[in-house]
């Protein structure tokens, strides 16, 4: 399904700006945040992911970052990453980055959103204050995952937001699936867009997501601000 709605921006957004204060909050994963700035995000439910699968992912990063001179059990690493020629930074994001949206995408556990209804408690909340909380610029409810676009007003609207958007979307699809207990991944992934080329691939990435992992239309919900 391709969800249409249409409405005027109210608040700013920008892309990452380099020479502007940022906050970055560290939880299991870093998460950088700038006022106005349109973040990429991503979370997923919690059987998205098999155990074997994560674990041969988490093996291969670590043995590449051990032959850059990078030890992963450091809480630093990721700063040691960035240290590095920015070639190998992006090859080093491409190559993971791309294994672990495959897998996501291979469509692994109940896939619970290829049900129209449950994946409309998902793209209803993230319309619920738009324009007032945050500004949905893209996202699309993928049968196990959400990708999506949006900028925030300031450091903490972020990580409070998707914490609001994971309780209420869980509460109300366990709920309906008569079930109880955690329903998606404790920490998701995002990350600041840094510039036109990144944003534009960003907003094809998310239409063509569905496409990628072979969807029929009603097993998935997209929407693209008109801008």
């Amino acid at each position: 399904m391709n969800a249409e709605r249409q409405s005027e921006p109210l608040l700013p957004f920008r892309l990452f700006d380099d020479e502007a204060d940022a906050a970055v909050v560290r939880r299991k994963l870093p998460h950088w945040s700038q006022p106005g700035t349109v973040a990429f995000i991503t979370w997923r439910t919690l059987d998205s992911m098999p155990t074997a699968i994560v674990k041969q992912w988490r093996a291969d990063r670590d043995h590449w970052l051990r032959s850059h001179a990078i030890d992963p059990a450091r809480p630093n690493w990721r700063e040691k990453l960035d240290e590095l020629d920015r070639h190998l930074v992006r090859a080093f994001l491409e190559t993971f980055w791309n294994r672990w949206q495959d897998a996501l995408d291979d469509c692994h556990g109940a896939c619970v959103f290829k049900t129209p209804e449950l994946a409309e408690i998902v793209a209803k909340s993230l319309w619920q204050f738009d324009n007032d909380c945050y500004l949905m610029l893209d996202f699309v409810v993928m049968p196990n995952h959400i990708h999506l676009l949006a900028a925030f007003p300031d450091e903490d609207a972020m990580l409070n937001q998707c914490e609001s958007w994971k309780h209420y979307t869980a509460t109300h699809i366990n709920g309906r699936l008569k079930q109880r207990g955690r329903f998606w991944q404790k920490d998701g992934f995002d990350h600041l867009v840094r510039n036109q080329e990144q944003f534009a691939y960003l907003r094809r990435y998310i239409a063509e997501n569905p496409q990628k992992a072979r969807l029929r239309d009603g097993e998935f919900e997209h929407y693209s601000r008109p801008l």
